[in-house]
């Protein structure tokens, strides 16, 4: 089992590299060892995540659904039935209202946007889902 604190890797995916770089350094400072990866490099196949995620073995995955976002919800439910059946996600966007309504009451969404308050709730539920079993 894990604490949340160093050593855990967590994995961020998400399109933007500014969003990218804010949730690196939260999750850094919170100690937690970070790996990113971008979500089209992911979906042109341009990085290997299965590779990625084998070699620093995350614990969670912050993983951002972005526009357009019915097209790239489906994309991370193949991802969930495939190669990441067994991780722990903590979901963010920009447009939380919107991406609620694709995903459900199964799963919470963070917005993102830059401001601490936003950055802080993401840290506690990525401390949160390290601690939790694998559920999918």
């Amino acid at each position: 089992m894990t604490d949340g604190t160093i050593n855990d890797a967590v994995a961020v995916i998400n399109t933007t590299p500014d969003a990218v770089d804010l949730l690196k350094d939260a999750l850094e400072q919170a100690g937690f060892l970070v790996v990113t990866a971008y979500t089209w490099a992911v979906q042109n196949g341009s990085i290997n995540l299965d590779a990625l995620l084998r070699t620093y073995r995350p614990k969670v995955i912050v993983y951002d659904i972005a526009p357009p976002y019915e097209r790239n919800w489906a994309f991370l439910q193949h991802l969930r039935r495939t190669i990441l059946t067994d991780y722990q996600f903590v979901l963010t966007s920009v447009n939380v209202k919107h991406v609620e309504g694709l995903v459900g009451a199964d799963d919470r969404v963070y917005e993102v946007v830059g401001k601490a308050h936003d950055l802080e709730a993401i840290v506690r539920a990525t401390k949160e889902a390290a601690r939790a079993r694998p559920t999918r």
